[in-house]
C-alpha cells in the first residue's frame, strides 16, 4: 500500500506542476496573443474536412467554446477580483476566488474534452 501512495503523491504533485507550467509557459502567452485556441480548432476543422470524421469537428469546438467562456463567464469574475482597493481578506472576495475556481473548470473540462476527441479521433 504504501508504494500506492508514494505513485499517488508522486502523479498528483508532478500533474499539478505540468498544469501550473502550462499555465505559465503556455496559456497566458496564448491569451495575450490568441494563438493556441484558434491553432487547435484549426487543426480539428482542417483533419474533420479531411476525414469527414465528425469527432474531429467535436473537438475543435470544444477547444474554440474555451474562448468565449473565457470573456463571457470568467472574465467578469476576473474584473471583480482585481477592482482597486479590494479587501482581500474578505468573504467576498473569498468568493469570488471559488467561484472563480467552478468556472475555470469548465475551461479544464471544455480542454480536456478536446483532448480525449482528438484522441480518439486519432486512433480509431
Amino acid at each position: 500500500m504504501p508504494i500506492a501512495f508514494n505513485f499517488i503523491a508522486i502523479l498528483s504533485a508532478t500533474c499539478f506542476a505540468g498544469a501550473a507550467v502550462y499555465i505559465n509557459l503556455v496559456e497566458h502567452p496564448a491569451r495575450l496573443s490568441c494563438g493556441t485556441e484558434i491553432a487547435a480548432t484549426v487543426a480539428g476543422a482542417i483533419r474533420w474536412l479531411q476525414t469527414a470524421n465528425v469527432v474531429w469537428l467535436c473537438g475543435a469546438a470544444a477547444i474554440l467554446a474555451v474562448v468565449p467562456v473565457t470573456l463571457v463567464v470568467i472574465f467578469p469574475t476576473n474584473k471583480k477580483l482585481l477592482e482597486p482597493g479590494r479587501d482581500l481578506t474578505s468573504s467576498e472576495t473569498q468568493c469570488l476566488l471559488e467561484r472563480w475556481g467552478r468556472l475555470h473548470a469548465i475551461r479544464s473540462a471544455l480542454s480536456i474534452a478536446a483532448s480525449v476527441l482528438f484522441i480518439w479521433a486519432a486512433t480509431h
